[in-house]
This record gives structure tokens, C-alpha cells and sequence, in this order.
């Protein structure tokens, strides 16, 4: 056992470093983890946004993963977004036929991040909707929230999530459409203007 003399400032050596991750980006993208909709389906739809800090700065290495219905509100029970190969183990994406529904996308340098789905058909009492699982630093632990289309009004009045929330509130969770004919939804983890997130017990 070795043992060091303190009062040697000389002696003592800093502790080492650790990293923190989780490392988001290293081993949960895959080939096509945006593209949701099957390739060159005529009714596909593009969202999106940034993912802001509460002070406003984007985050270049969040992640967000999505979840929804078919337009016609079915939950979809394919398998076909995660592929690999046999031969090597490598992800070869999706297969470009099935909708799963599902979709894992990173944020790129500028915080910005983009997802090509179906718009999801309503279910229940609720207005259409993607579910959304935020991950970034920073966070312990994941953040749930939704994506609403701002297309039928009535069904957003009468859904059970929204009409609790107040109405600046409330537009925290419908996308934007855009001059480009996407749809635009930012993602801000605190502060002014922040996200409704979801607590599931």
C-alpha cells in the first residue's frame, strides 16, 4: 500500500477525470431513423425544429425518439424500423415498405432535427398526436411530451390533454406549418416558452 504524504503538496495528484454520458449519439442511430413514412409515400409529411436549453442555446447532441398511429389511428404492429445485417451485425435501416410508426432522430450541430412520418389518425377522445421522448444532457432522466397538428381546431378544443392546460400552454404541443409545407416544432426543456412535458406514473 502506498502511502502519501499530504502535507507534499507535490505528492497528491488530481483525481482523474470521468465522463459523463449517457452517449447518445454513439450506438442509438441507425440508417434512416427519420424517415418514418414508408419511401415515397404520397401523404408524407416532414416536421421539424430545434431543441433550445432554458437559456435559449440549441443542443447539438439531443435525441428525440417518436412515436404514433397510422393516419387512420391504428397502432402499427410491424416490426421493420431496426434491420441487420446477418452477416455482419450492422444496422442496414428500415426496409422502406412498413410504417411503423416509429422513429429515432439526433439533433445535428445546430440543434436542429427533422422527421418524415404519416400524419397520425385520431384515437379516442384525443385530437391526432406523436408521442415524443426527449433525451439531452443535462437530463437524468427522459422527458415525455406530444406533437398536435394544427389542422382541425374542433378536435383540438375538446382534447382531454390540451383543454387542462392554459392556452399559451397549450401551444407548447401543436406544430407550425410553414411557408415550405413542413410542419415546425421546437423543443424548449425550461424557461420561458418551455415544453409541456408529460409525468407517466
Amino acid at each position: 500500500m502506498t502511502k502519501i504524504d499530504t502535507s507534499r503538496p507535490e505528492q497528491i495528484l488530481p483525481t482523474p477525470s470521468h465522463t459523463v454520458g449517457p452517449f447518445y449519439g454513439y450506438a442509438l442511430p441507425f440508417p434512416g431513423g427519420p424517415d418514418i413514412a414508408p419511401v415515397g409515400h404520397p401523404d408524407t409529411l416532414t416536421l421539424q425544429g430545434y431543441v433550445h436549453d432554458g437559456e435559449g442555446n440549441a443542443l447539438p447532441d439531443a435525441f428525440l425518439e417518436l412515436w404514433g398511429p397510422d393516419p387512420e389511428g391504428n397502432l402499427p404492429q410491424v416490426d421493420g424500423s431496426i434491420r441487420r445485417d446477418p452477416a455482419t451485425g450492422g444496422y442496414l435501416g428500415r426496409n422502406g415498405v412498413e410504417f411503423t410508426g416509429w422513429g429515432r432522430v439526433q439533433t445535428d450541430a445546430n440543434g436542429h432535427w427533422y422527421a418524415r412520418t404519416l400524419r397520425p389518425g385520431a384515437r379516442g377522445d384525443s385530437a391526432p398526436y406523436l408521442s415524443v421522448c426527449v433525451f439531452a444532457r443535462g437530463l437524468l432522466v427522459h422527458l415525455f411530451t406530444r406533437i398536435y397538428f394544427p389542422s382541425d381546431e374542433a378536435a383540438l378544443a375538446a382534447d382531454p390533454l390540451l383543454a387542462r392546460l392554459p392556452e399559451e400552454r397549450r401551444d407548447t404541443l401543436i406544430a407550425r406549418p410553414q411557408a415550405d409545407g413542413t410542419y415546425r416544432f421546437d423543443v424548449r426543456l425550461q424557461g420561458e416558452g418551455e415544453t409541456v412535458f408529460l409525468e407517466f406514473t
